[in-house]
């Protein structure tokens, strides 16, 4: 038997794999991988360190621009932030299932918990996930099997149910201690994983949903980086360090208008959207605001190449706060 396993790279889809592993079963990972990631710190990548200790295939696969369309109207809404947690898990295994049957997988399972998660991870939830991603009877969550119908996979005895598990709710402990009894020492962050549960940057990526018909890749990491504010329909995005005044450069698109100030450490500031006097005036002012200038009127560079200049006068940092997303 050969079987396609979700894994993040924490601890409940690792469990999940060695589980299935144990029982004989041929196992090829699959990893998704989107901007909203957080698990994956410094360049680190959890997945592939867990397969390659448990000598198992690794295949990658993206979230693409049919992802952010999801999240742009999820069929079942959103969680505590902008996160469409029930529409995220229906698309993953749909392309598990194609890969699934590309590699000659004979099922597929993932590392889900019942009741560990409030939105996605109830019995409803897995009924409507299995059926939407046309999985019914067919997906294999081992951790919770026991709480579960059986599935394919237990009935045609190509696993054995009575070496499946019983976990359930929101405590990891039974985790901790299989991790312990199995050596499991590489596995990523248990909770908060995903940038879209993260209230902060929900708050932007709601503005970015009203004032925008079409999200692109590069909209999605310019919203991750830098301080955001909106005036009318006008977006402004400010550098904090030279890493995101070049991640703001590189991912500005071309009607963007550009400002800095020369001769001093100045952040990258990008205007977006509408662009008029008034929203000139005001990225000048936040441009001065966050530069090492002193005091007083400061010349600004700005335009689509940074070809005009002005003399704004260098406002508090609290003055301009109220225009913070």
């Amino acid at each position: 038997m050969k079987a396609i396993g979700l894994l993040s790279g924490g601890l409940d889809s690792t469990l999940a794999v060695r589980i299935i592993l144990d029982q004989g079963v041929e196992v090829e990972a699959l990893k998704f991988t989107s901007p909203f990631c957080q698990c994956d710190r410094k360049g680190r990548c959890y997945s592939a360190e867990v397969a390659g200790e448990l000598h198992i295939p690794i295949r990658t696969l993206v979230k693409g621009s049919d992802y952010l369309e999801i999240i742009k109207k999820p069929q079942y809404g959103y969680g505590s932030g902008v996160n469409p947690c029930i529409d995220c898990r229906i698309y993953m295994l749909k392309k598990a299932k194609e890969y699934a049957k590309s590699a000659g997988a004979q099922f597929i399972f993932t590392g889900e918990v019942l009741g560990q998660r409030p939105m996605s991870q109830h019995r409803r939830a897995f009924m409507t996930i299995e059926r939407d991603a046309g999985l019914e009877g067919k997906l294999l969550r081992p951790l919770s099997a026991k709480y579960l119908p059986e599935t394919e996979a237990e009935i045609n005895g190509w696993v054995d149910r009575k070496k499946l598990l019983d976990i359930s709710g929101r405590g990891r402990k039974k985790q901790y201690e299989l991790a312990r009894e199995f050596n499991i020492q590489t596995f990523s962050c248990p909770a908060g994983g995903c940038l879209l549960t993260d209230k902060n940057f929900a708050r932007r990526m709601k503005d970015l949903l009203k004032s925008e018909a079409t999200i692109t890749l590069p909209d999605i990491i310019i919203l991750k980086t830098g301080r955001h504010f909106r005036f009318r329909r006008s977006k402004i995005v400010a550098g904090r360090n030279k890493n995101e005044n070049d991640i703001l450069r590189k991912n500005k698109k071309e009607t963007d208008y550009l400002f800095e100030v020369p001769d001093f450490g100045s952040p990258t500031v990008i205007l977006q959207n509408e662009v008029n006097e008034d929203a000139i005036e005001l990225a000048a002012k936040i441009t001065a605001a966050y530069s090492d200038a002193g005091k007083g009127y400061v010349a600004v560079q700005y335009g689509l190449r940074l070809e005009k200049m002005m003399q704004v006068a260098k406002p508090d940092k609290e003055n301009i706060a109220h225009y913070m997303i």
